[in-house]
């Protein structure tokens, strides 16, 4: 019973199942389970078959696609309240890309045919999925524009932007250290370029490197390259 209650609690804190009634509810707790991942452990592996779903509790996911000459892209970062592996569950086709802890990261984990039923007899739920997916489609999209029509000053800027907070006065917080290397994932450039990159946005007042875990982009920053 205290697996049970301590589930739904668990259900509750994540936005997606927090529209459940009471006995959607606890009809879905007794289905999921609570799995760990330490820092480095991969969570879901590119190209494997797709079995569960996973609902971060905790800690921070990184997403990156690895390619066939070794080159590895830089896809998503998922923290507390995502939702990483639906489109496998729905598709029912191998990931497309591995899914790694950069911290310790708690998780809910709800198999494939417990997962398809939620959808079915929950609307809200399927909605929730949907939009989520669309907003997914839009990001790709975004990346995809910037890939093919901005250079890299104006690709490092949408992947500040995109790890950003916004502030009160109209600027943007990032609040957790990307290092340079992630950054050229992200932006298919190297870290060389990258570096050179964000001195030049520096010296030009777009981004403030407050402490190393810390950096604001300014509201200009935001009218050259969002």
């Amino acid at each position: 019973m205290t697996k049970i209650v301590s589930n739904l609690d668990l259900l509750r804190r994540v936005p997606l199942f927090a529209m459940l009634s009471a006995v959607q509810a606890e009809e879905i707790a007794l289905t999921v389970g609570k799995q760990n991942f330490g820092r480095g452990e991969i969570l879901v592996k590119q190209h494997a078959r797709a079995d569960r779903l996973f609902v971060l509790l905790t800690g921070r996911v990184r997403v990156v696609s690895n390619s066939r000459s070794g080159r590895q892209l830089f896809l998503n970062k998922l923290c507390a309240g995502d939702i990483l592996d639906e489109v496998s569950l729905i598709d029912d086709k191998p990931h497309s890309a591995m899914a790694i802890a950069d911290t310790s990261t708690d998780v809910l984990t709800l198999s494939r045919d417990d997962f398809l039923r939620c959808l079915q007899a929950n609307s809200h739920v399927a909605f929730a999925f949907m939009t989520r997916l669309v907003d997914r489609l839009r990001q790709a999209d975004r990346r995809i524009e910037s890939f093919a029509l901005m250079g890299v000053h104006g690709r490092v800027g949408m992947a500040l932007i995109e790890n950003a907070s916004p502030c009160f006065d109209g600027s943007m917080v990032i609040d957790e250290k990307i290092s340079r290397q992630d950054l050229a994932k992200m932006v298919g450039a190297s870290r060389e370029m990258v570096s050179r990159v964000m001195k030049d946005l520096e010296a030009k007042g777009f981004i403030r490197t407050e402490t190393p875990s810390r950096m604001t982009l300014q509201s200009t920053l935001l009218q050259q390259f969002a």
